[in-house]
Order: structure tokens, then sequence, then C-alpha cells
């Protein structure tokens, strides 16, 4: 019986942590869409007009679950007691998809759906989703690129929110600089 119960601990024990031996912070942080959801979301487009988010290209710092604070120029830090649900490219692209649909008229296609070649594809670099100590800031900078009527157009998006460092204002404050960076996506790709 003792040989039972023992496997049995070992893994509801781990169960509540991440990897690396991390135990979980009392709540996970994702992103939420700001902009108001339509009543309706149905609609009909000719594949030229349809609309993928691809996912961005992310810095080393941004290929895990934890939210990078810049300290200094040349070094990385985390916020404590902070992890995202997921990584931050998967939640960026999924809320600029999400905007780009309530924001618009076009058709959005998850990038897996494989329905239509979308006439408008999005792909990027997001260079900082984090908090910037030395302006008690957290920043957002996306590189978004599209190619439209032949020719290849860049922009870079950025917004900026105070927070004071803490699991308590970081995530929030990235989740609205984040929703202020799709918004201006979504109003650049127009439709």
């Amino acid at each position: 019986m003792r040989r039972l119960i023992l496997p049995v601990v070992a893994a509801a024990t781990l169960s509540a942590c991440l990897p690396g031996g991390r135990d979980l912070p009392p709540t996970l942080a994702t992103l939420t869409p700001s902009t108001p959801a339509p009543e309706n979301i149905d609609r009909l487009s000719d594949p030229e007009n349809a609309v993928t988010v691809e996912m961005p290209i992310v810095p080393q710092a941004l290929q895990a679950d934890r939210i990078p604070v810049h300290v200094g120029p040349t070094a990385i830090a985390y916020v404590t007691d902070a992890i995202w649900i997921d990584r931050p490219a998967p939640l960026f692209r999924q809320l600029v998809s999400e905007t780009i649909a309530r924001r618009t008229r076009r058709v959005v296609l998850e990038p897996a759906q494989g329905v239509a070649q979308a006439g408008l594809r999005v792909t990027g670099t997001l260079h900082h989703f984090g908090y910037h100590a030395d302006t008690r800031e957290a920043v957002v900078v996306y590189d978004a690129a599209i190619r439209r009527n032949g020719v290849v157009e860049t922009r870079r998006f950025e917004a900026r929110g105070p927070a004071d460092g803490t699991a308590a204002t970081v995530p929030a404050a990235l989740n609205a600089a984040a929703n202020e960076v799709a918004v201006q996506v979504a109003d650049w790709i127009g439709g």
C-alpha cells in the first residue's frame, strides 16, 4: 500500500509546480482584448481580403512564460510571482487576431485552419514585451510587415504604460499596452 501512495503524493505535489521546480503563483496572467466585441462577427469574404496573423518572431527573453524585466542595457531579470498562461508570442498573436476581427470587417483566419490562403498575412517581430526598470514602464514593441497590392509595407508599433515592477501591476500594464498596439495594427490594416 505504501508503494502506491508515495507515487500518488509525489505526482500531486509536482502538479502544483512548473517546469524547473517553480511553484505556481496564485494566478496566471493572460491578455484580453479591450476592443468591444460586435454583436455578430459572421463575415463573408474573398480570399484576397481575408487576414492571417502569423506567430511573431521573439527574442530569447520572450521564449518563456515569465515576464522579463530589463535592468539597464544588458541585464534581464523576471517579475517575481508573475507567469503568463502561455508564452508571449501566442498570446500576442491571438490578441492581434481578435482585435482585427473586432475592429474591421475582414475575415480573420487562424494559420492552422487551412481554409484558404489569406490575401493579407501579418508577420513581424515582437521586440519588447516586458517591464523596463529604468523608466518604470511596461513596454510593447512590435515590427509588423504585410504585402498589399504587390508592395511590402512595414511599420513599428509601440505602446508603454506605467507599472511598479510587481506582479500586481506589470501584467495589467502589459495587457493595456498590447491592446494599444493591437488596435494600431488593426487600424493600419483597415477594412
